[in-house]
């Protein structure tokens, strides 16, 4: 958990924007505590939905931004990959 001061807590808590990486991790998890305060109890399978959720949202993030990026930067740089079978 990042344990941000005071300072950006406040900024982040009305609707700042994350600056660092610190915030970001700070903004989310605080986003995921107010789902998990809205179910009213700790239960495995409002956890489980959570992850599931953030799981979705980080292969989403890599599937449509990480992975077209990596991909201008091979084909610029040159493969790493020789092999038919990854496209070398």
């Amino acid at each position: 958990m990042p344990y941000i001061d005071a300072g950006a807590r406040e900024r982040l808590d009305h609707g700042g924007a994350p600056e660092t990486p610190g915030e970001l991790n700070y903004a989310i998890n605080r986003l995921v505590d107010d789902y998990l305060m809205s179910k009213g109890e700790v239960r495995y399978t409002h956890l489980n939905e959570i992850i599931g959720a953030v799981e979705c949202a980080k292969l989403e993030l890599y599937r449509r931004v990480l992975a077209p990026y990596e991909d201008e930067k091979r084909k610029a740089a040159g493969d790493v990959y020789r092999s038919p079978r990854a496209g070398g």
